[in-house]
């Protein structure tokens, strides 16, 4: 064999060897769940995947998802751009937009808290088990954690979530319950909180999170990932400051979804 043929496959050796990261092609479903209304998802499915993980955006929350899966707001949160580190994970990545009734401002503002959302989402968990088989954790960021937190704690353990994933938590709210202000003693399930320790937001203060960990206290398992690199633009509660973990999407992806598969 001479010299080249040799080089070239030591080559093709290597390039076999190296992880594929092929980009998942997006699909847009919409479900229903209340009378007369549906709920759009964008659902990105890996070749073998272990768990779901429905992902809720902050902020106002509605997404604006397009039929081409294009996004007509939010497609900077945190959240919402690293689908696809999830999906890297081996998570089938649902993201949720607001339902059909509520895609006009204020969106899902002021609704996060209530009993038809909870029916929204317990329709999505229904639908996500029913299709894969897998279990299905809420991962919510900022605004968001208050939606799957309430959520979980109306739902019962049949119909709500196997896990919570609470990033960028809302610690503090004049104007709605903060999450440690919820019946967080209700949760039977493992509860993950990934926070930065230097998040400027008012509402989301490092210092305020023993006090949501004390309130978890009856969950069987809970974990606080808690970050200190990255870069902080902006205002403090947007996504691309430490707020929204810009520049270690893939550190912080990577540290919820191990925990996530090891249990």
């Amino acid at each position: 064999m001479n010299k080249t043929i040799k080089i070239a496959l030591a080559c093709m050796c290597w390039l076999l060897a190296l992880p594929l990261r092929a980009e998942v092609e997006p699909r847009v479903v919409d479900i229903p769940t209340r009378p007369g209304v549906t709920q759009r998802l964008l659902v990105l499915a890996p070749a073998a995947p272990k768990a779901a993980v429905i992902l809720f955006a902050g902020g106002h929350g509605g997404l604006q998802i397009a039929p081409d899966g294009a996004f007509g707001w939010g497609k900077g949160n945190f959240l919402v751009r690293s689908r696809q580190l999830f999906v890297d994970q081996g998570l089938l990545t649902v993201v949720i937009d607001a339902p059909s009734d509520r895609q006009s401002p204020p969106y899902l503002a002021g609704y996060r808290q209530g009993p038809e959302h909870a029916a929204d989402v317990q329709a999505v968990i229904a639908w996500v088990r029913q299709q894969s088989g897998l279990p299905v954790w809420l991962v919510g960021t900022s605004r968001g954690t208050q939606s799957i937190a309430a959520v979980a704690t109306r739902l019962s353990k049949a119909d709500g979530p196997d896990g919570l994933v609470l990033t960028s938590t809302i610690l503090s709210d004049p104007k709605a319950p903060s999450v440690p202000a919820m019946a967080l003693d209700r949760l039977g399930i493992p509860v993950i909180v990934a926070h930065h320790e230097l998040d400027g937001c008012s509402h989301c203060a490092y210092g305020d999170i023993p006090n949501l960990m004390q309130k978890l206290e009856n969950s069987p398992r809970k974990q606080l990932l808690s970050f200190r690199t990255g870069i902080s633009r902006g205002d403090p509660c947007e996504a691309m400051a430490y707020h929204g973990f810009n520049g270690i999407e893939s550190e912080v992806v990577g540290q919820i979804a191990g925990w996530v598969l090891a249990r």
